[in-house]
């Protein structure tokens, strides 16, 4: 099992936002990319893609052949294998909105689990919108919903789907989001 600390844009969201999961280590990076949407709270229905050293991982598309010129079958990877030379990967989710995460391996342990497992073992701060620009994007946000009882305020809350906290995070929702795809067998 490996012991993964994800945080979204480390340096430039505050308040920070990320989690800490355990996944098999056996995992690819597909399935990796869908414990992220997961566990994060963000839908999926953007293109993503992994940065391993100087090789990418993304689902290929030909659709997208030019974006993907020198890109790998991130469902051809596992985690073993990403993690054999370095400590830490980068995780790009939405290309328009170009959010970065950092994963860093923090430990791993031996495990007797099989198949596909994940788990949420903690976190902070709740994930931005989808599509609302970006760090920019989300600091305008942030600074648009303080003003309490404005109109723009009352706007970019109904946009975000009525309430939006950015020091929010549910372990156990995002536990269950997770537990949800590896019942489900995802990726």
């Amino acid at each position: 099992m490996y012991t993964l600390f994800i945080q979204l844009e480390p340096l430039q969201i505050e308040p920070p936002v990320w989690r800490r999961i355990r996944v098999n280590s056996d995992c690819t990076l597909r399935k990796l990319h869908h414990f992220i949407q997961a566990a994060f709270g963000w839908h999926s229905c953007h293109l993503h893609e992994f940065q391993v050293g100087l090789n990418r991982y993304t689902p290929l598309d030909p659709e997208f052949a030019d974006l993907q010129d020198d890109a790998q079958d991130d469902r051809r990877i596992k985690l073993t294998k990403a993690f054999k030379h370095v400590d830490r990967v980068r995780y790009t989710y939405d290309f328009g909105d170009s959010w970065q995460h950092v994963i860093a391996l923090e430990a791993q342990e031996p495990s007797n689990v099989s198949g596909t497992w994940c788990e949420v073992l903690d976190g902070a701060g709740a994930c931005p919108p989808e599509d609302v620009g970006g760090v920019p994007g989300y600091q305008d946000f942030l600074q648009v919903i303080s003003q309490q009882g404005s109109e723009e305020a009352k706007e970019a809350l109904a946009w975000a789907g009525g309430h939006f906290d950015p020091r929010l995070f549910d372990c156990r929702a995002a536990n269950a989001a997770v537990q949800r795809i590896c019942n489900n067998l995802w990726g």
